[in-house]
């Protein structure tokens, strides 16, 4: 019979066994020892956390299951080391990897605060179409010189578009999967 302990990571609660909640406890030590963040430590760390809950709820088929082991080997590594590198662990818990494990990168549609001109919409809009910015800003200005409609278009997408802000966002943006090295990567402090 193994001990399960009733965790909240990111904003929600898990049940998780004794031996998955000490691996996950080590992970996130070394994650912070090895970023070595500065004062950003705590908004990176909640990303992360985040981030570990989205994938645990992905994970896990009914409200009351167990986090094991198992799935907890395979969040740390989808998720990887800020430096790239793997978790290193001295102890027995750390279990296999399944390295053929995938998961699915979803892109939304922000603004982009680090190439914005005005709202950053034209920016936000060539990251989540893949093309590039100035096409963008040029089809909205031959709209706008058209008519009004490149004016409209652009306030309503200003409107409700939300702002890049949180590191995990932007890899959202631009289609990456939320790891600790992108994390590290769009982070507003530089290491």
């Amino acid at each position: 019979m193994k001990k399960v302990i009733n965790v909240g990571i990111g904003k929600s609660s898990f049940i998780i066994n004794e031996d998955a909640y000490q691996r996950l406890s080590y992970y996130l030590s070394s994650f912070k020892e090895k970023a070595a963040m500065g004062p950003e430590s705590e908004d990176v760390m909640e990303d992360l956390e985040m981030r570990i809950s989205e994938l645990f709820m992905e994970s896990i088929t009914s409200y009351n299951q167990v986090i094991t082991l198992e799935i907890v080997n395979r969040v740390i590594m989808q998720l990887g080391m800020p430096d790239g590198s793997t978790l290193d662990s001295g102890d027995s818990s750390s279990g296999s990897f399944d390295n053929k494990w995938s998961y699915t990168i979803s892109k939304k549609l922000y603004r982009d605060p680090d190439g914005k001109t005005i709202g950053g919409v034209c920016s936000g809009l060539s990251l989540y179409f893949n093309v590039d910015v100035v096409l963008i800003r040029i089809l909205f200005v031959v709209a706008l010189i058209m008519g009004s409609a490149g004016f409209w278009a652009y306030i309503i997408f200003w409107i409700i578009a939300p702002m890049a802000v949180t590191a995990a966002q932007k890899c959202e943006m631009r289609g990456l999967p939320i790891t600790a090295e992108n994390l590290k990567r769009f982070s507003t402090y530089k290491f």
